[in-house]
């Protein structure tokens, strides 16, 4: 469980490791589902060992392997030019549905990551053919955004190609093996997997019928601006977790009832106006104590709540408010560092997550030639945002343009944790805004965002968090039922504890006033 004292590394570990969050529990609502997609009965047309002769011109290596335990399948592997390593798993009977997951960070992970190999086996149980890729580079042999070193062209793989390139490969081979065609794709990813996911959506919208796009890193480029401004703000405030926990106990007491509900949670950020000068305690002149903010740090937490600005005007979303002391990363409960990550006050040689990815970005993936000793304190934010545009055009998910997605029927379903200490959650909610303006007021109808109260990055926090977008995605693009609530639970010491109502932007989860606050029952998606 991470504590207040949690390192930056095991912070971006869970950043960069993860794919699906645990806590979103995919086919974890199967038995209500409104259809079966357990059923599996389709059989493979040929033999796993003649899969190692299937060609395509992109494939520069190809094995495929009897895995005879349970979940009993065909693994085919390989790579793809120059360095993508890719697989599909192919169940011994198929439900006829192709599903493949993301990357955390900046990707590599191996395929058979513990955390990668849990979510194949669960695809493969359910009858899913199951893919994936390491996006052309081994994190382990070279790690963050140093892959771009060995090759330039890595670059583009992982910002984009990697994916659509096994994608459809995967696909082809998929079809090939049981001699029929893919009934759906889905993809289903969190953070940089959500990025993908959004990708997908918005330039290759064949690849997938539906995508559930789980807190997606929307704009890498103005996230990493961000992540330099914090870095900026917080480096030299003498902030400490125990400073953090502060400011998180004042933002929740002046916050926590204003959607009407006491609850401990807040329902929409935006909603509370709060000034860490005036609603924090001020420290005396020259003193500094843990119960108190001095003139430095409550400037500092009021700069990462702003976001970064640029020529006089804001330039990217800043951390939300409830977001300062939540856990953030996906495995655990409790108390965290929240956005601080554990800055160098307490870790003097570490990095906080958001800033050791923007750094990578700025060193390996903005600049050409990369400039691995590039020192962030020579950023001018009034100069120098566009450096950063030719990157943008590779890796952001910002094109709100979804209209091919949209006519060839495809669904798009997004989270997002109000309280997300990593990633900015109005980078997601600008990102809806933007996608209904420019597709029209029937977007709903095929794209829908749903906020989670309380909830970290990917999972976690105080709010209930673990849900289900899997099965809602299947019965919207399979029976046309479009998710009006999805219902969240948060789980403490393996039992339930609290369960809510998700509902989709902007409606919110209101109380019936009857009954208890911690049943779902009691409450209703309403316009806010």
């Amino acid at each position: 469980m991470p504590s207040r004292t949690q390192t930056a590394l095991e912070i971006f570990v869970l950043i960069a490791a993860p794919t699906v969050p645990m806590y979103a529990q995919a086919f974890a609502d199967l038995k209500s589902a409104m259809v079966d997609y357990s059923k599996a009965d389709l059989e493979p047309r040929k033999p796993c060992e003649a899969m190692a002769k299937f060609k395509s011109k992109d494939i520069v290596q190809i094995t495929a392997n009897q895995i005879a335990a349970a979940p009993a399948h065909c693994r085919v592997t390989g790579m793809l030019s120059p360095e993508i390593a890719f697989e599909v798993s192919l169940p011994a009977k198929w439900n006829g549905r192709f599903y493949m997951i993301g990357n955390g960070g900046h990707a590599g992970e191996a395929l058979d990551d513990p955390g990668r190999a849990t979510q194949r086996n669960q695809a493969l149980q359910l009858g899913f053919a199951f893919a994936q890729t390491n996006t052309g580079h081994d994190a382990r042999k070279e790690p963050g955004g140093s892959f771009v070193m060995s090759n330039p062209q890595k670059a583009i793989d992982y910002a984009w190609r990697a994916v659509h390139l096994t994608a459809v490969t995967t696909k082809a081979i998929t079809k090939d093996y049981y001699g029929k065609p893919i009934s759906r794709a889905y993809w289903n990813s969190c953070s940089n997997g959500g990025r993908q996911g959004l990708i997908e959506a918005q330039r290759f919208p064949g690849d997938f019928d539906g995508v559930v796009a789980n807190a997606p890193w929307v704009d890498q480029t103005g996230f990493t601006i961000g992540a330099m401004w914090n870095q900026k703000a917080l480096s030299e405030a003498g902030l400490t977790p125990a400073k953090l926990a502060l400011v998180a106990d004042k933002v929740m007491g002046k916050c926590d009832a204003i959607d009407g509900l006491k609850d401990g949670l807040i329902d929409d950020p935006r909603k509370c106006d709060f000034d860490p000068a005036r609603d924090v305690a001020q420290c005396s002149a020259g003193a500094d104590a843990p119960d108190c903010l001095t003139p430095a740090q409550a400037e500092a937490v009021a700069r990462v709540y702003s976001g970064p600005m640029s020529n006089g005007k804001p330039f990217f979303p800043g951390y939300m408010l409830g977001s300062e002391a939540v856990v953030t990363g996906l495995f655990g409960g409790g108390s965290g560092s929240g956005w601080l990550n554990v800055i160098v006050a307490t870790q003097p040689d570490s990095k906080p997550a958001d800033f050791n990815l923007a750094e990578n970005t700025m060193r390996y993936l903005v600049h050409k030639p990369p400039q691995p000793d590039y020192d962030y304190k020579s950023f001018d934010f009034d100069r120098d945002i566009h450096t950063l545009d030719e990157w943008s055009k590779e890796a952001d998910a910002k094109d709100p343009d979804l209209s091919k997605f949209n006519k060839r029927g495809g669904k798009l379903l997004m989270t997002y944790g109000w309280a997300d200490s990593i990633l900015q959650p109005m980078a997601g909610v600008n990102y809806y805004e933007h996608a209904v303006a420019k597709n029209g007021p029937a977007t709903p109808d095929f794209f829908r965002l749903f906020m989670v109260p309380g909830m970290a990055h990917c999972g976690g926090g105080t709010g209930p968090d673990r849900h289900d977008p899997m099965t809602a995605m299947i019965n919207w693009v399979e029976r046309g039922k479009a998710p009006d609530s999805m219902i969240a639970s948060r789980v403490v010491d393996n039992q339930v504890a609290r369960t809510r109502p998700l509902c989709p932007y902007p409606q919110v989860a209101r109380y019936s006033g009857q009954g208890s606050i911690d049943d779902a029952a009691n409450f209703r998606c309403v316009m806010p």
